[in-house]
């Protein structure tokens, strides 16, 4: 664990001041679980913060990030920070369904973040209130290699990608061609969440997602089967081996052209740069619709910050709430480290063709899923992977998968 207090200069000058000087400036306790580089973005943050507001001495308390899933459950039930790192959507339910976080609608309210925000407010609120502000994202989608389709003699996705019919329709010239239509690696089993994911947003709608992800609907209903009947159409075109291999290995098949397309994250384009590609090579759109007039929502991982029940400045942590989530320092701090600002009025750089498209896509989302192993509890996440896996592999397998994921649904969601 690593202490880092970013008022240094802020309290050395205090111990100057006069003992009433001293005691106007208040103290913020900040708990994270930053990597070096987004520490040093949220150091540089919370300097501005405090040039801004002198009266207020931000500590930052730096966990590693396993430590800090152990250290919350304990810090919120004793010795709360005022300010605490978490993410959005079911993860966030527990702390707020046990009255761990605050409700902070009155900081969206008073600084108009339901509209700069909107994209990710579905994913922030719970009975109608919202429970912490979220800084940072990144998109899912598709990413593809233009060459994979000139060689199968396929048509480019166009600035709006394409419809579900002709991805699926695409798939059988690619494999005329000796090309795998989809490439994913499942060694690791979570890059097949993100298929699953899209086909379910997509067939059924996001309400229903959270609704399946929460527990809510049993793995054996008719529109679950219907979400595995759309990804029947793409089986038979997904790389044969993707059991076997990482999500690194399967970018590598699409760096090299024998994959046409892949589900993925933005922190794989410099993965897909160092092979090799480039701006002109690689491209990326949003997972087509597949039940016409269903609201787009998009897969899109979302850190947040939130005020345990317990902090001592609450007055102070909604005011830092307010500045971290204004464009100004969503469009710094995601520079620094490369991904999506969720304010939708902040900026992104123009030359990465990647980052401006995704922060379309996410801006103009009606709603933002969390992704499978953060939406649902751990034990249903592995369970639900390993059969999306299985699936993948053993399609005729799937009516036994689904009844063993309705045990687990039952046992998980007492």
């Amino acid at each position: 664990m690593v202490h880092a207090k970013t008022g240094v200069l802020a309290f050395t000058a205090a111990l100057l001041m006069t003992g009433s000087a001293m005691a106007e400036q208040r103290v913020l306790k900040y708990n994270a679980d930053y990597d070096p580089i987004p520490l040093a973005a949220m150091e540089a943050l919370i300097a501005d913060f405090e040039a801004a507001n002198p009266d207020i001495d931000v500590q930052l308390t730096n966990f590693d990030h396993e430590g800090y899933k152990t250290a919350i459950r304990n810090f919120l039930t004793a010795d709360s920070p005022d300010l605490a790192n978490w993410y959005a959507g079911n993860r966030m339910a527990p702390f707020v369904t046990s009255g761990q976080f605050l409700d902070v609608s009155d900081v969206w309210e008073a600084n108009g973040l339901g509209e700069a925000l909107a994209s990710a407010k579905a994913s922030m609120t719970i009975d109608g209130k919202q429970w912490g502000v979220p800084y940072t994202y990144y998109q899912w989608g598709i990413y593809y290699n233009r060459d994979a389709y000139k060689a199968a003699g396929v048509d480019l996705p166009g600035e709006n990608g394409v419809s579900w019919d002709q991805f699926v329709a695409n798939c059988e010239k690619f494999k005329a061609a000796g090309i795998d239509c989809v490439t994913t690696g499942s060694k690791a089993l979570w890059p097949v969440a993100g298929i699953f994911d899209y086909l379910s947003l997509r067939t059924n709608g996001y309400e229903w997602h959270m609704d399946l992800t929460a527990g809510k609907v049993p793995w054996t209903d008719q529109k679950v089967k219907d979400v595995f009947a759309q990804w029947a159409k793409i089986q038979p075109y997904t790389t044969a081996n993707h059991a076997a291999i990482d999500w690194q290995d399967a970018a590598a098949l699409l760096v090299q052209g024998k994959a046409a397309n892949y589900v993925m994250g933005n922190f794989a384009v410099g993965v897909f740069k160092e092979g090799g590609m480039t701006n002109e090579t690689l491209g990326f759109m949003v997972f087509p619709e597949i039940t016409p007039g269903i609201p787009r929502a998009e897969e899109a991982p979302t850190d947040t910050i939130h005020i345990p029940a317990g902090a001592q400045n609450v007055e102070d942590a909604k005011k830092f709430l307010a500045f971290v989530a204004s464009p100004e320092a969503q469009t710094k701090w995601n520079a620094a480290v490369g991904q999506l600002p969720t304010n939708k009025n902040s900026t992104v750089d123009p030359n990465d063709p990647f980052l401006v498209a995704g922060f379309e896509s996410l801006s103009t989302a009606y709603a933002l899923a969390q992704f499978f192993d953060r939406d649902a509890p751990a034990e249903m996440a592995k369970a639900g992977m390993e059969g999306f896996q299985e699936f993948l592999v053993k399609p005729e397998n799937l009516d036994a998968i689904l009844e063993r994921l309705e045990k687990t649904r039952q046992k998980v969601y007492k």
